[in-house]
């Protein structure tokens, strides 16, 4: 987890989390468990990373996120914590969500973006500040079999994606004792979290669809400088652009 800037505690945070990859390992490994020291690097502020409604029907695992202060990525949750909670909070919200999983494969650096922004309209009407953050090596992790634009396992996935949340994806990982076989563990690879400098929002009760394209278009160029200012330190090639669909 690296840290570009400090977080006041007298603001409320909607970071950005992209991309999704299979899993979003490093959304949950930094922001939902201490492994990489979230609480000392941003003192006071209380993260919550937004997941599916539907993990919150299953017993166990639905008391198993809350510990980790998981919420459920809908409109109610997040008035409630932007709103009633006080200040110092940040939701993270993984934006490119089931989408955006169906095309991480390894080597690639895209994300869903162009049409994703019902996150900045939350942000305007509460005030709450927008965060960029990118995940370096999340698509590393595992390998997915990549079903073409028009073909049935497309067909197939975008339809589980319409009507239950989520998309199906044929992925694999490493075996439990060798990285030569299949499994679903990861693959030992680094996921390097950097969380970009906070674009002060206003708060505007009733947002107009020009403000939020003005604020969505601040919050995509925001990203793509993150890219670009940390892709060779983390081991891209300066060439490497970052593809935002």
């Amino acid at each position: 987890l690296v840290k570009t800037h400090n977080l006041l505690t007298t603001r409320n945070y909607i970071f950005g989390y992209h991309p999704h990859g299979i899993m979003g390992l490093g959304a949950f490994c930094n922001f939902s468990t201490e492994a990489t020291g979230v609480s000392q690097k941003f003192p006071g502020i209380r993260p919550y990373l937004a997941t599916l409604a539907g993990n919150f029907r299953m017993p166990i695992l639905r008391d198993y996120l809350m510990s980790g202060g998981i919420c459920p990525v809908n409109r109610d949750s997040i008035d409630y914590i932007l709103s009633k909670n006080g200040s110092g909070n940040a939701i993270i919200i993984v934006v490119g969500g089931a989408a955006e999983s169906l095309n991480c494969t390894p080597g690639k650096n895209s994300v869903t973006l162009k049409n994703r922004k019902g996150f900045v309209k939350l942000a305007l009407r509460h005030g709450a500040d927008l965060v960029p953050v990118y995940s370096f090596g999340e698509n590393e992790v595992y390998k997915q079999v990549i079903f073409e634009e028009g073909s049935w396992g497309r067909w197939v996935q975008k339809k589980f994606q319409k009507h239950i949340g989520f998309a199906p994806c044929i992925f694999h990982g490493r075996g439990l004792f060798s990285s030569n076989t299949w499994g679903l563990l990861p693959y030992s690879k680094p996921i390097t979290t950097v969380v970009g400098e906070p674009i002060t929002i206003p708060k505007i009760d009733n947002p107009s669809q020009k403000e939020v394209d003005f604020y969505h278009g601040v919050y995509v160029d925001a990203l793509i400088k993150l890219f670009d200012k940390y892709k060779s330190k983390f081991g891209l090639p300066e060439t490497e652009v970052l593809e935002v669909n």
